[in-house]
């Protein structure tokens, strides 16, 4: 592959970093302070960045180009490096309208849905107005195992009824998510990978009860959240079946290839910045009568850093290339390689960048406290390290012998 970015990937990335730089950054410590305040409630100027980032054009970056009439329609290749500059800073991919799980869920809408639930849904998250959630991850059973996935959705008549439990539902408890994607089975008998199904759930349907937000290392992440949610007998109308029964390990599948491009290239964003806070640091810092950057431990922690960062930038933006050239099947080994380079590649750099800080690394004065949190968090979600390992392992013993 070219590993040169495109004229119009550059031309973005170029305002998109000058758009961080002015309006994102001086709001990121207001920012967090807020959210641990004010609990499942919005940052009073996330809707002004929103509608200024939305009128220098960088909105719906993700969307790729085959959906151009609501976005730029860029490559995977040419939207890598700009979601690497959103993962800078946390929360600023939702200021861009490409955050998780919208991301996501808009995808599936785009390439699955119905005229008539791309109306009622993606075109109000395609504009902004609207947040989602995604159900799929069980507390019951390995949902690394997505055929595992136990909640039921029965046809009576004209509705589909559901019932189950879900819990890491990502974004449910943002103030304005108002609707569900929710992956369950309809089919308990039929061949292993067309039981499930995925469905719209409206999320003020009777019988949605949202249980609890769950912490992850005591963060919840307000004000999107991870919840876990009880669903008894909510009846949905049998039109809000995406695609068809027995299609969701097929959307799933789809759903999940670019954003563990989207999710890499943030982890590569988060490494990166923690890099540079490190230097940053260490230039300043003296201990035992040196600098810190004279000391050889710090400069191979430096070195061995900007080492891991390249090489999982560089394997991330093959995947991408390998999508864009030849679809999600044929980069699957490309796709589980970065999932178990990135997330680890970010805990380790930002493990570094925190011990140089020392006291003040673990503090909330820096970002790289989230960062790691990120980081570990990603080796589980999208599916944990060792299932991506066990896959490529056999695949390639099975390509090799």
């Amino acid at each position: 592959m070219n590993f040169e970015y495109s004229d119009r990937s550059l031309a973005l990335q170029e305002k998109l970093r000058a758009f961080m730089e002015r309006e994102v950054l001086p709001e990121e410590r207001a920012y967090e302070e807020f959210t641990k305040e004010n609990l499942w409630q919005v940052y009073p100027k996330m809707e002004a960045l929103k509608e200024r980032a939305r009128a220098a054009g960088l909105w719906n970056l993700f969307l790729p180009k085959n959906y151009n009439e609501f976005s730029p329609g860029l490559t995977n290749l040419e939207y890598a490096p700009l979601a690497e500059i959103m993962g800078r800073v946390l929360w600023s991919s939702e200021v861009f309208n490409c955050s998780a799980p919208d991301t996501g869920n808009m995808e599936v809408l785009a390439k699955y849905g119905s005229p008539e639930q791309q109306e009622a849904y993606l075109h109000p998250l395609l504009k902004g107005k609207i947040r989602s959630a995604f159900l799929m991850t069980e507390p019951a059973v390995a949902s690394s195992d997505a055929t595992n996935i136990e909640a039921s959705i029965v046809l009576e008549g004209d509705e589909y009824v559901i019932n189950g439990r879900k819990w890491w539902s990502s974004g449910v408890m943002h103030p304005n998510c108002s609707v569900y994607i929710l992956m369950g089975k309809t089919d308990k008998t039929a061949a292993r990978h067309i039981q499930q199904s995925m469905v719209l759930v409206p999320a003020n349907t009777p019988g949605v009860k949202v249980l609890r937000p769950l912490e992850v290392y005591g963060m919840v992440d307000s004000p999107h959240g991870h919840a876990e949610v009880l669903l008894k007998n909510v009846r949905v109308p049998k039109e809000n079946m995406i695609l068809g029964a027995g299609r969701g390990f097929e959307i799933a599948q789809g759903r999940l290839g670019p954003g563990r491009i989207h999710h890499c290239m943030r982890l590569i964003g988060a490494a990166q910045r923690s890099l540079e806070l490190m230097c940053t640091r260490v230039a300043t810092r003296e201990a035992f009568g040196r600098p810190l950057k004279d000391f050889s431990s710090i400069r191979q922690d430096i070195a061995k850093s900007k080492c891991e960062i390249d090489q999982a930038r560089l394997l991330t933006l093959a995947a991408a290339d390998k999508i864009d050239r030849h679809g999600i099947k044929e980069a699957k080994e490309l796709i589980s390689m970065i999932k178990i380079v990135c997330p680890q590649m970010c805990c380790n750099v930002v493990d570094r960048a925190i011990q140089a800080h020392g006291g003040l690394g673990v503090s909330q004065d820096t970002p790289l406290a989230g960062f790691w949190v990120y980081g570990r968090t990603v080796r589980i979600a999208d599916g944990p390290d060792e299932v991506h390992m066990h896959q490529l392992g056999r695949n390639l013993v099975r390509k090799i012998s």
